[in-house]
Protein backbone atom coordinates (compact mmCIF):
# COMPACT_ATOMS: atom_id res chain seq x y z
CA UNK A 1 0.00 0.00 0.00
CA UNK A 2 1.48 3.24 -1.05
CA UNK A 3 1.28 6.41 1.33
CA UNK A 4 -0.34 9.33 0.09
CA UNK A 5 -1.25 12.85 0.43
CA UNK A 6 -3.11 15.40 -1.09
CA UNK A 7 -1.99 19.25 -1.32
CA UNK A 8 -4.16 22.49 -1.89
CA UNK A 9 -1.94 24.77 -3.82
CA UNK A 10 -2.10 28.42 -3.20
CA UNK A 11 -2.05 29.62 0.75
CA UNK A 12 -0.64 25.75 1.58
CA UNK A 13 2.91 25.37 -1.03
CA UNK A 14 2.61 29.19 -2.31
CA UNK A 15 1.70 32.31 -0.93
CA UNK A 16 -2.23 33.37 -2.01
CA UNK A 17 -3.28 36.65 -3.57
CA UNK A 18 -6.70 37.58 -3.13
CA UNK A 19 -6.09 39.02 -6.79
CA UNK A 20 -4.95 35.44 -7.98
CA UNK A 21 -1.34 33.89 -8.14
CA UNK A 22 -1.49 34.60 -12.20
CA UNK A 23 1.81 34.30 -13.43
CA UNK A 24 5.08 32.61 -12.35
CA UNK A 25 6.57 35.35 -11.01
CA UNK A 26 3.50 35.97 -8.44
CA UNK A 27 4.18 32.11 -7.98
CA UNK A 28 6.31 32.09 -4.94
CA UNK A 29 6.38 29.01 -2.43
CA UNK A 30 6.01 29.72 0.90
CA UNK A 31 8.63 29.33 3.30
CA UNK A 32 9.32 25.55 4.16
CA UNK A 33 6.78 24.31 1.95
CA UNK A 34 9.20 22.87 -0.87
CA UNK A 35 11.23 21.38 1.44
CA UNK A 36 8.22 19.65 3.73
CA UNK A 37 6.97 18.03 0.30
CA UNK A 38 10.60 16.96 -0.24
CA UNK A 39 10.96 14.91 3.22
CA UNK A 40 8.13 13.63 2.65
CA UNK A 41 9.07 12.09 -0.70
CA UNK A 42 11.91 10.73 0.86
CA UNK A 43 9.44 9.22 3.96
CA UNK A 44 8.19 7.84 1.01
CA UNK A 45 4.62 9.23 0.62
CA UNK A 46 3.45 10.34 -3.13
CA UNK A 47 2.74 13.75 -2.72
CA UNK A 48 -0.37 15.35 -4.95
CA UNK A 49 -2.00 18.41 -5.08
CA UNK A 50 -6.10 19.37 -5.89
CA UNK A 51 -6.24 22.83 -7.05
CA UNK A 52 -9.39 25.39 -7.92
CA UNK A 53 -7.48 27.47 -10.48
CA UNK A 54 -11.32 29.46 -11.18
CA UNK A 55 -8.99 32.22 -13.19
CA UNK A 56 -8.99 30.32 -15.93
CA UNK A 57 -11.91 30.43 -16.69
CA UNK A 58 -12.12 34.39 -15.16
CA UNK A 59 -9.19 35.34 -17.98
CA UNK A 60 -6.95 36.00 -15.39
CA UNK A 61 -4.05 33.61 -16.85
CA UNK A 62 -3.90 31.14 -19.27
CA UNK A 63 -3.09 27.60 -19.36
CA UNK A 64 0.64 28.33 -20.15
CA UNK A 65 0.59 30.53 -16.80
CA UNK A 66 -0.50 27.96 -15.01
CA UNK A 67 1.94 25.26 -16.77
CA UNK A 68 5.03 27.34 -16.19
CA UNK A 69 3.78 27.86 -11.96
CA UNK A 70 4.04 24.35 -12.03
CA UNK A 71 7.12 23.58 -13.99
CA UNK A 72 8.57 26.47 -11.30
CA UNK A 73 7.40 23.74 -8.48
CA UNK A 74 8.54 20.81 -10.26
CA UNK A 75 12.19 22.24 -10.50
CA UNK A 76 12.35 23.40 -6.85
CA UNK A 77 11.27 19.83 -5.81
CA UNK A 78 13.77 18.37 -7.37
CA UNK A 79 16.63 20.07 -6.47
CA UNK A 80 15.15 19.16 -3.27
CA UNK A 81 15.46 15.62 -4.12
CA UNK A 82 10.93 15.64 -3.97
CA UNK A 83 8.33 15.96 -6.77
CA UNK A 84 4.35 15.79 -6.93
CA UNK A 85 3.39 12.61 -8.59
CA UNK A 86 -0.14 14.35 -10.04
CA UNK A 87 -1.77 17.42 -10.19
CA UNK A 88 -5.61 17.70 -10.78
CA UNK A 89 -6.60 21.30 -11.48
CA UNK A 90 -10.10 22.91 -11.79
CA UNK A 91 -10.10 25.48 -14.75
CA UNK A 92 -13.65 26.09 -13.90
CA UNK A 93 -15.80 29.50 -12.38
CA UNK A 94 -17.99 29.03 -9.32
CA UNK A 95 -21.40 28.93 -11.49
CA UNK A 96 -20.20 26.58 -14.36
CA UNK A 97 -21.92 23.84 -12.37
CA UNK A 98 -18.57 21.28 -12.44
CA UNK A 99 -17.98 17.97 -10.50
CA UNK A 100 -14.33 19.15 -10.04
CA UNK A 101 -14.59 22.11 -7.80
CA UNK A 102 -13.59 21.79 -4.23
CA UNK A 103 -16.04 21.67 -1.94
CA UNK A 104 -17.08 19.00 -4.10
CA UNK A 105 -14.25 15.30 -3.95
CA UNK A 106 -13.92 15.16 -7.97
CA UNK A 107 -10.16 15.89 -7.96
CA UNK A 108 -9.53 14.32 -4.88
CA UNK A 109 -11.71 11.29 -6.02
CA UNK A 110 -8.90 11.46 -9.30
CA UNK A 111 -6.63 11.30 -7.52
CA UNK A 112 -7.70 8.04 -5.07
CA UNK A 113 -8.66 6.26 -8.30
CA UNK A 114 -4.82 6.77 -10.07
CA UNK A 115 -3.99 4.95 -6.18
CA UNK A 116 -6.30 1.80 -6.01
CA UNK A 117 -3.61 0.34 -3.37
CA UNK A 118 -4.00 3.59 -0.92
CA UNK A 119 -7.04 3.61 1.37
CA UNK A 120 -8.71 7.09 1.82
CA UNK A 121 -9.01 7.33 5.12
CA UNK A 122 -5.37 7.21 5.17
CA UNK A 123 -4.65 9.91 3.48
CA UNK A 124 -4.15 13.37 4.58
CA UNK A 125 -5.54 16.34 2.53
CA UNK A 126 -4.10 18.94 3.24
CA UNK A 127 -5.81 22.87 2.95
CA UNK A 128 -6.32 26.30 3.98
CA UNK A 129 -10.06 26.63 3.62
CA UNK A 130 -13.09 24.90 4.69
CA UNK A 131 -13.81 23.95 1.03
CA UNK A 132 -10.27 21.82 1.01
CA UNK A 133 -11.84 20.05 4.29
CA UNK A 134 -14.78 19.46 2.88
CA UNK A 135 -13.77 17.71 -0.79
CA UNK A 136 -11.57 15.67 1.79
CA UNK A 137 -13.87 14.78 3.87
CA UNK A 138 -16.04 13.83 1.14
CA UNK A 139 -13.59 11.55 -0.55
CA UNK A 140 -13.46 9.82 3.13
CA UNK A 141 -9.87 11.59 3.42
CA UNK A 142 -8.02 12.87 6.90
CA UNK A 143 -8.59 16.74 6.59
CA UNK A 144 -5.90 18.80 7.82
CA UNK A 145 -5.75 22.67 8.44
CA UNK A 146 -2.99 24.84 7.69
CA UNK A 147 -2.79 28.74 9.28
CA UNK A 148 -1.00 29.61 6.06
CA UNK A 149 -2.70 31.39 3.13
CA UNK A 150 -6.47 31.90 4.40
CA UNK A 151 -5.95 29.40 7.05
CA UNK A 152 -6.12 31.43 9.93
CA UNK A 153 -9.15 33.37 8.82
CA UNK A 154 -10.67 29.37 8.05
CA UNK A 155 -9.84 28.82 11.73
CA UNK A 156 -11.22 32.00 13.45
CA UNK A 157 -14.88 30.99 11.49
CA UNK A 158 -15.26 28.24 13.53
CA UNK A 159 -17.21 25.40 12.32
CA UNK A 160 -14.03 22.99 11.78
CA UNK A 161 -15.10 19.28 10.80
CA UNK A 162 -14.24 17.77 14.82
CA UNK A 163 -11.82 15.31 13.53
CA UNK A 164 -9.44 18.68 12.04
CA UNK A 165 -5.98 18.80 12.42
CA UNK A 166 -4.53 21.96 12.51
CA UNK A 167 -0.82 22.69 12.06
CA UNK A 168 0.66 26.52 11.63
CA UNK A 169 2.13 25.22 8.40
CA UNK A 170 3.10 22.57 5.84
CA UNK A 171 6.43 22.30 7.35
CA UNK A 172 5.04 22.05 10.98
CA UNK A 173 2.08 19.00 9.13
CA UNK A 174 5.02 17.01 8.36
CA UNK A 175 5.64 15.29 11.25
CA UNK A 176 2.21 14.98 12.22
CA UNK A 177 1.38 13.49 8.41
CA UNK A 178 4.49 11.03 9.03
CA UNK A 179 3.27 9.64 12.23
CA UNK A 180 -0.45 9.23 11.58
CA UNK A 181 -0.09 8.15 8.50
Amino acid sequence: MSKLVILDRDGVINYDSDEYVKSVDEWQPIPGSIEAISELCKAGFKVTIATNQSGLARGYFQQSDLDQMHDKLHLLLEKQGGSITQIEFCPHGPDDNCSCRKPLAGMINTILSSHPDTAPGDVFVVGDSLRDLEAGISAGCKPLLVETGKGKKTLATGGLPSNTIVCKSLSDALDTIIQLT
